[in-house]
């Protein structure tokens, strides 16, 4: 029986009142960031890995199903805002193509060459990095993809929550996040997602930072998208230049980033 698949610790949920319920989600919730401190060791390795080959120019692949094909999807989706890195430097693929994401696709995960297609359409290379999240650990589309990845000397690792499961074995860099049963048995979106959600926070922003993105604490190649990044970008320049709002309005208009902007005031 798969940690993940085991029975909830609580039974008759629906005798439980709303207060009770809550108190019990959110008891179970705490044990998350306990099971991810574990897989630390297992996760820097697999940063490092990725951070060598994309300073060379390789790309990061995120490749899951369901609820964890959609927590890369969005987690490489909000890395070009963020870092202002190019919107195929970071690629999340969802078992089913882009319409899983709102709605389920019926046995998109099983086919385990689907995958290697998918990552196949963007000329994937040995520079590049293959990632597999899977809370169960058995998922057919993930497995497939790594094993092709792997035999042909891409980099590989996953995101689980069970131990030794066929994803971990197909990928040379595995994190395993044990959490344990779920609040609803089986209902992996709950403290797996959240583990999952956790570990790619920590990933994608420690690569980020590795690369160059991050100065002191700060995001200084987001994009201007909106008035709330913009007033952020204001208050960066200020502090880093001494200059009033409108000085660092102005450099931010004429040079478009935090980092442009900072470069040539100092000149």
């Amino acid at each position: 029986m798969l940690s993940t698949e085991s029975a909830s610790a609580y039974d008759d949920l629906e005798k439980m009142s709303v207060r009770d319920l809550l108190i019990n989600i959110n008891r179970e919730d705490q044990l998350v960031p306990l099971a991810v401190e574990k897989a630390i060791p297992q996760l820097e390795k697999l940063v490092e890995q990725v951070v060598l080959r994309m300073r060379q120019g390789g790309r990061l692949f995120y490749i899951g199903a369901g609820t964890s094909g959609r927590l890369g999807v969005v987690d490489a989706s909000e890395c070009p805002p963020t870092y202002g890195v190019a919107h195929d430097r970071v690629i999340g693929l969802i078992a089913g193509g882009d319409r899983a994401i709102r709605r389920a696709v019926e046995y998109a995960e099983d086919d385990a060459e689907q995958a290697w297609k998918d990552v196949q359409e963007y000329q994937i290379n040995s520079l590049d990095s293959l990632i597999g999240i899977a809370a169960s650990g058995r998922t057919p589309y993930v497995i497939g993809g790594l094993q092709q990845a792997r035999s042909l000397g891409i980099l590989t690792g996953c995101i689980v929550c069970n131990e030794g499961s066929p994803v971990a074995d197909a990928a040379e860099f595995p994190v395993e996040v044990v959490v344990g049963p779920e609040f609803v048995t089986g209902s992996t979106r709950m403290k797996s997602g959240t583990a999952q959600k956790l570990v790619l926070n920590m990933l994608s922003t420690s690569v980020m930072i590795q690369l160059g993105h991050v100065k002191g604490n700060k995001m200084v190649d987001m994009q201007l998208s909106n008035h709330k990044l913009v007033d952020r970008a204001i208050r960066m320049v200020q502090d880093e230049l001494n200059v009033s709002v409108e000085q660092a309005d102005a450099l931010l208009k004429a040079y478009g980033s935090v980092r442009a902007a900072v470069e040539q005031g100092r000149k």
